[in-house]
């Protein structure tokens, strides 16, 4: 859990429409992570749960495959050490994203933007869909959170409500008109 005085929290600065338009990219030479305060959140317990309770089991794991003896041929030993190879890479990994981390939040704009909670509509279809646009390492279509670097996120990011627009999807073009913006 982030405390009082940790580097991110202190840090915190709210998404910056000219710094991280459609890019995520901050002018640092490192990438910016753009996330809401929720997702940060996930990323704090997921490294504190790495941190504190799968290294401590995968230890033990080599431990206990150490002790078979003769590591050459001890498929144990070896399964224990991968497993170890992807924790620490993760952790690594969370550790940069959380770093450079910015919270983005949802603003009260006239276009969507990162944070907005967007309503559309596929032309042709009566079906409306409801997302929050939120940065990459967020996304999750199942939650109804879609990246401003998908082709829907890029091509409803900036519009207004009434507005049409083509996503260029892997299926081919889709076209949405835009019914509501929180």
């Amino acid at each position: 859990m982030a405390k009082k005085n940790d580097p991110i929290i202190e840090d915190e600065q709210e998404y910056n429409d000219d710094d991280f338009r459609s890019t995520g990219k901050s002018g640092t030479g490192d990438e910016t992570v753009l996330v809401t305060r929720q997702g940060l959140k996930k990323l704090q317990e997921e490294l504190e749960h790495l941190k504190s309770v799968r290294r401590k089991e995968v230890a033990d794991r080599l431990k206990e495959a150490i002790s078979y003896g003769d590591l050459s041929e001890n498929s144990e030993y070896e399964e224990a050490k991968n497993e170890q190879a992807f924790i620490e890479g993760r952790i690594i990994e969370l550790e940069h994203k959380i770093k450079n981390s910015k919270i983005i939040k949802g603003q009260h704009a006239q276009s969507v933007q990162m944070g907005s909670e967007v309503t559309i509509q596929k032309i042709g279809n009566k079906e409306k869909e409801t997302y929050i646009i939120v940065g990459t390492t967020e996304a999750d279509p199942f939650e109804h959170k879609i990246s401003n670097e998908s082709p829907l996120g890029k091509a409803i990011i900036e519009k207004t409500v009434g507005e049409r627009v083509t996503a260029e999807t892997p299926s081919g073009p889709q076209r949405y008109e835009i019914l509501a913006l929180k």
